[in-house]
C-alpha cells in the first residue's frame, strides 16, 4: 500500500490484535507510529508533532471524556479519531461536538481505518502553508492568529477551543458575507447538519461571550435571523472597522524540536 502522506500517529488502545495489524499496515505505508495502552498527557502529544491520534475511550476509564475534551482543546491542529467497539448515538454525537474528527466502530478493516486517518490529516493540513506564511488578521481590537489557532485582544488570548476558532476564522475570512447555518456546519464540522441541530447557534453564542468579555466596545458577529451569521466589526458607536488586513508575519523561531519517533 502507498500513500502521499507521511503521517505521525499515536494509538491509544489495548486491543493487541488490532494494534498489531494496524502497525504493520502503517509501517508499510511509511508512517511513524507510537502505541500505548494508557492516556498520553496532552503536553507530550504536543512534543510528538503528531498528525493524528487514534484512541479507544474504553481504555481511558471514567476520565475518557475529560481526556478527549482536553486533547481537542489543547491541540487544535491534531486530528482526533475515536475507534471503539461499544458506543451509543448520544456518545458519538457528544464526541463529535467536543472536537473529535471521526468515529469508527469496531470491528473494522485496517484499510478503512488508515483511509479515515489520512482523510482527517489531509483536512487538517489544508491551508497550513499559507497560514504559516501569512500574518495575523486584525479587525477592531481582535487579532486572529491562524498559525496559533487562537485569537487575541490586547495581547491576551481568548482561550478558544478548536471548534470555536474554526468558526471564528471561517466567519472572519468571509467578512461582510452572510453565511448560512448549514454552510457553516458543513465547513466547520465536516458533514451535513441534521434537522434541528443548534450547534452553530450554541458555538456562536460562546464566541460572542468571549469576545464581549475581552472587547466590550465592539460587536463582531451579527445574526441574520432564519439565515445565518455575518462577521463585520462595528464599534459601540456604530462605526464599522476597516476591512481585515493581514499583518506581515515575523520570521519563525528556529528552535529545534525533539523527535519522539527517532529510533533508538
Amino acid at each position: 500500500m502507498t500513500t502521499q502522506q507521511t503521517i505521525r500517529l499515536a494509538v491509544i488502545d489495548d486491543d493487541s490484535g488490532f494494534v498489531t495489524v494496524l502497525a504493520k499496515r502503517t509501517e508499510a505505508a511509511g508512517w511513524q507510529q507510537r502505541q500505548t495502552a494508557s492516556a498520553i498527557p496532552p503536553e507530550e502529544l504536543v512534543a510528538m508533532k503528531l498528525n493524528a491520534v487514534l484512541l479507544d475511550p474504553a481504555v481511558l476509564g471514567d476520565d475518557g471524556w475529560d481526556y478527549i475534551e482536553r486533547v481537542c482543546g489543547m491541540l487544535p491542529d491534531l486530528g482526533v479519531i475515536v475507534c471503539t467497539a461499544r458506543s451509543t448515538v448520544a456518545q458519538r454525537v457528544r464526541g463529535l461536538r467536543l472536537g473529535v474528527d471521526d468515529w469508527i466502530s469496531k470491528p473494522c478493516h485496517p484499510e478503512e481505518v488508515i483511509a479515515r486517518i489520512e482523510a482527517v490529516a489531509r483536512r487538517r493540513r489544508r491551508g497550513r502553508p499559507d497560514a504559516e506564511a501569512a500574518g495575523p488578521l486584525v479587525a477592531g481590537e481582535l487579532e486572529i492568529r491562524v498559525d496559533q489557532f487562537q485569537a487575541f485582544v490586547g495581547g491576551e488570548s481568548l482561550d478558544l477551543t478548536r471548534r470555536e476558532f474554526e468558526l471564528l476564522h471561517l466567519l472572519a475570512d468571509a467578512e461582510g458575507q452572510v453565511l448560512e447555518r448549514e454552510a457553516i456546519y458543513q465547513r466547520v464540522w465536516g458533514y451535513a447538519m441534521a434537522h434541528g441541530d443548534r450547534s452553530v447557534d450554541v458555538f456562536v453564542r460562546k464566541l460572542r461571550q468571549k469576545l464581549e468579555r475581552r472587547s466590550p466596545g465592539w460587536s463582531y458577529i451579527h445574526t441574520h435571523f432564519g439565515v445565518g451569521y455575518r462577521f463585520d466589526p462595528e464599534s459601540a458607536a456604530g462605526a464599522a472597522d476597516a476591512p481585515l488586513e493581514a499583518v506581515p508575519a515575523s520570521e519563525p523561531d528556529s528552535q529545534a524540536v525533539h523527535n519522539p519517533f527517532t529510533a533508538g
